[in-house]
């Protein structure tokens, strides 16, 4: 048995452990999905899996308890998939690695999958103890939340009969949370022709950035942490207008809601401009250095490696100096605050994904925003830039924001109980982050809806950790709080 199923709550920890050992990445959730099923069967409750993907499972009430309105336990089942440079895990095929790291449980080089593995475990523990005192349960476990939402949006009216919908999908123990920003995606591209170069008297260099902390664009895009992508293009825009190096490709970021960690490009540089490109790259690291000396306190790499390979192709002069221009010009990070709420991020975005290679040019932006003109604005702006760097910009996958409550008897009735069980009050807000409560609410427009769940740090990046004392206040609060439902009217 691994260690961390004798942690407490057993019954939560041994069913997070399980999920662990189950590939789950977003975009590849049928493994899953098919264990999810099985395990409701196992425990006689009713399961299914709907039109969108998403495992729906019903129990019915504990004797004493039919008469209770019915609840939504609602979590997702897939996981971001980031990992360091060098690891070699494949998230399609291999278990995690998971150990527990003195209060925190983590994953050896890769994200650990509490967001929102924690969620679905807390779910599997009550479908699964009889024990549990609690009205008649509906749990939805949706799919490829971090990808888009597409179990939600997936989700039909008619599905659910629930009143209330717990949402377990929150990162901060002793929060609840009652909005969220909406978000679209900002989709970059273009084809060009590439020309051929000759290699005689050109060096090739593989310049690399890694070693950023990365994280959660919406919970963590405040932090002031370094993009990679944004560094590179500083480093670029250095090299190439002082004519010292040539773009042949540039790669940074795989998800649109991690801000990027890593990024990497291949230059030409001519064999007389040498030591003018490598002191060049010694300025930028330095530079970068004291910039995120107090930010990026694990330190990073910038490097410049010379390989024996001259790529034959190049990116022309005109569309490397475009695309350069564009992502240095392009916002990144926070835009406005919120004006009545000067601590909470109104707008932002996340320049997560760039692709440039192969006669092909890819950028890939998250914008976020409680503010449907706010959000639409920032997109406005990604396309007046990319456009003129000849590029076509499409937006994908738009939402609005979920919008407060702060009258709502689910949220009043979970912060008396919170009190009760620990002598205060939880702080309830709203948060930047997406979370699929707005989307669900849609169908679903009379459903009660609060989210919470236990302590994570650093979500979407190989140093996600979990809390381990906080998931024992966090299960011990559901089922209070399950036990409290009010009484069918």
């Amino acid at each position: 048995m691994n260690p961390i199923e004798e942690l407490a709550p057993k019954v939560v920890w041994r069913n997070f452990y399980a999920l662990t050992q189950i590939p789950r990445p977003s975009g590849h959730t049928e493994k899953v999905a098919q264990f999810l099923i099985d395990f409701a069967k196992q425990h006689d409750a009713e399961a299914w899996i709907d039109e969108a993907g998403n495992v729906i499972m019903k129990k019915g009430a504990t004797p004493g308890y039919e008469d209770r309105e019915t609840t939504v336990l609602q979590a997702h089942m897939d996981m971001v998939p980031q990992k360091t440079k060098d690891c070699k895990h494949n998230f399609e095929t291999d278990p995690l690695d998971v150990y527990i790291d003195g209060e925190w449980v983590t994953a050896r080089n890769t994200t650990l999958g509490s967001d929102d593995g924690m969620g679905v475990a807390a779910a599997m523990a009550i479908i699964e103890d009889d024990t549990v005192e609690h009205g008649p349960l509906e749990v939805l476990i949706t799919r490829d939340e971090e990808t888009g939402m597409d179990g939600a949006f997936g989700l039909k009216a008619g599905e659910l009969t629930g009143k209330y919908l717990l949402n377990m999908d929150s990162e901060t123990e002793g929060e609840i949370t009652i909005g969220c920003a909406g978000g679209v995606d900002i989709l970059c591209e273009m084809e060009y022709q590439e020309i051929n170069v000759e290699s005689e008297g050109m060096l090739c260099y593989d310049v690399t950035i890694k070693g950023l902390l990365g994280g959660h664009s919406g919970i963590e895009i405040h932090k002031g942490r370094a993009n990679a992508n944004k560094l590179m293009a500083r480093l670029l825009f250095a090299v190439v207008n002082t004519k010292t190096a040539w773009l042949c490709s540039w790669h940074g970021g795989n998800m649109r809601n991690a801000i990027p960690r890593e990024c990497e490009a291949k230059v030409l540089v001519p064999q007389a401009m040498k030591e003018e490109f490598l002191a060049l790259v010694d300025k930028c690291r330095a530079i970068f250095e004291e910039e995120y000396k107090d930010v990026e306190v694990k330190g990073f790499q910038l490097t410049a490696t010379e390989v024996d390979e001259i790529p034959s192709k190049a990116i022309p002069e005109d569309i490397q100096e475009n695309l350069i221009n564009a992502v240095m010009a392009a916002h990144d990070g926070v835009l406005r605050y919120t004006p009545s709420m000067p601590e909470l991020v109104e707008t932002s975005c996340n320049l997560a994904i760039i692709d440039i290679a192969a006669g092909k040019a890819e950028v890939i932006t998250l914008a976020r925003s409680s503010s449907d003109s706010m959000k639409q604005y920032l997109a406005n702006q990604y396309i007046a830039c990319f456009s003129m760097a000849g590029m076509k910009v499409n937006l994908e996958g738009g939402y609005s924001g979920w919008q407060p409550n702060p009258q709502s008897p689910l949220v009043e009735m979970m912060s008396d109980i919170y009190e009760k069980m620990y002598g205060k009050r939880p702080e309830v807000g709203a948060c930047h982050a997406g979370l699929e409560c707005g989307i669900i609410g849609v169908n679903y427009p009379e459903m009660d809806m609060a989210s919470y769940g236990p302590t994570l740090v650093s979500p979407h990046t190989p140093n996600e950790a979990c809390l381990i004392p906080t998931v024992e206040r966090f299960y011990d609060f559901t089922l209070e709080i399950l036990k409290n439902i009010p009484k069918k009217q």
